[in-house]
């Protein structure tokens, strides 16, 4: 039997972005926090005021979905950023457009970014729901990104401007989260968390992939998930769901995969490799009498899910309560799987999804938000173009 929680790893230290002088800061230290980061942006150690950066009009793959950039541009001193300076709903969030170009460390590129994915961790966050470890606010939200190298730190070994990257840039989604994230034009990241983009996939879908299939792919590992094994996953059609199915399927050779969605997504549950697609507004998955080696649950069905598994199987929990053979983790963000992975996404074998309603363009954040708060998505919410 598995542990019910895994332990985490020590925090990565975030990074604190500049704000325009129209935010709100709650306390006296984190306005002198902001202020000392913004003097070193502008004093003697900023970025150069006219810093070139070339893309060129052949990078992009799928000409129909993807921004194409063909003339010489220049990384500015200050940029467009969501941002919000309070928990709350989404009404919190406002659009500046004074924050400062983030400075890189000598392990981190600067990434302008051009697809961001949201995640529920993103809204979760926002609501507060991690005060306790959360960074200080304000905060730009945002953990997926997909975007260009424009500039590398000095420590940076095998990432070069012009490099398209996409990755999760918290290296634990609830250990202290960045407070500059990837809702922005430009976001610093370090290396060791970006992979090279798919050849075969636009920004638009590469945007939304890294923290979902990072999270698909670690639950099936912890659980032990290997060929010739049964799953049946609850939320097939969701974000992670939908790259469970496609990673036990095709990756990890499993020999029977289920999968739970409502009546309209049963057939995209079979395209994406579900032998058995459950309507869960018809069926109650718990009764049914086959079991299973794994559940994968996304969707916070603990209670029902360890009577779906088999004797000596196991129930990944991603949300909910946690029962014994169930256990929960906390996705670390690695971008070597990302890049053990993309072979599987350049070939076919895994297809990102995401929902039809998207993409939404960078001005309409709120929307994006107040549609993935509903549950009724079917794969990615991503937010696209950035410019």
């Amino acid at each position: 039997m598995m542990e019910a929680l895994f332990s985490t790893t020590p925090y990565l230290k975030a990074f604190s972005p500049s704000f325009s002088s129209t935010s709100n800061f709650n306390t006296k230290p984190a306005r002198n926090i902001f202020s000392s980061i913004c003097t070193t942006t502008l004093g003697r150690n900023r970025v150069p005021d006219r810093t070139s950066l070339r893309i060129s009009a052949s990078s992009q793959s799928v000409p129909s979905t993807t921004q194409t950039i063909t003339s010489v541009s220049e990384i500015p001193l200050k940029m467009k950023a969501w941002v919000y300076d309070e928990y709350g709903d989404v009404n919190v969030l406002r659009l500046d457009e004074g924050v400062s170009v983030p400075e890189v460390k000598e392990d981190q590129v600067l990434v302008k970014v051009l697809a961001a994915g949201l995640n529920p961790v993103d809204y979760k966050r926002r609501q507060g729901k991690f005060k306790a470890t959360d960074s200080p606010l304000p905060t730009v939200p945002g953990y997926d990104v997909a975007g260009v190298v424009v500039k590398v730190g000095s420590q940076v070994k095998n990432l070069k401007e012009g490099d398209e990257v996409y990755g999760d840039i918290n290296e634990k989604a609830l250990e202290y989260p960045k407070q500059f994230g990837s809702l922005a034009e430009y976001t610093a990241v370090e290396e060791k968390l970006l992979a090279i983009k798919p050849s075969n996939l636009d920004f638009a879908l590469t945007g939304g992939l890294p923290l979902a299939i990072e999270t698909a792919n670690e639950g099936l590992e912890k659980a032990g998930f290997s060929a010739g094994k049964s799953i049946l996953v609850l939320g097939g059609a969701g974000g992670v769901g939908s790259l469970v199915i496609q990673l036990a399927k095709h990756v990890y050779g499993a020999s029977r995969v289920a999968a739970t969605s409502s009546t309209g997504k049963l057939e995209l549950l079979k395209s994406l490799g579900a032998d058995l697609a459950i309507d869960y507004t018809k069926e109650n998955f718990e009764e049914l009498p086959e079991k299973f080696d794994v559940v994968y649950d996304t969707v916070g069905q603990g209670e029902k899910a360890v009577k779906a598994v088999k004797e000596g199987g196991t129930v990944v929990e991603l949300t909910g309560p946690v029962s014994p053979p169930g256990f929960r983790f906390v996705v670390t963000s690695d971008g070597a799987v990302l890049t053990k992975l993309n072979p599987f996404l350049e070939s076919g074998k895994i297809k990102p999804l995401n929902d039809p309603k998207g993409p939404f363009p960078f001005s309409k954040v709120i929307d994006a938000f107040s549609y993935l708060e509903t549950g009724r998505a079917s794969g990615k919410v991503v937010i696209y173009p950035i410019p």
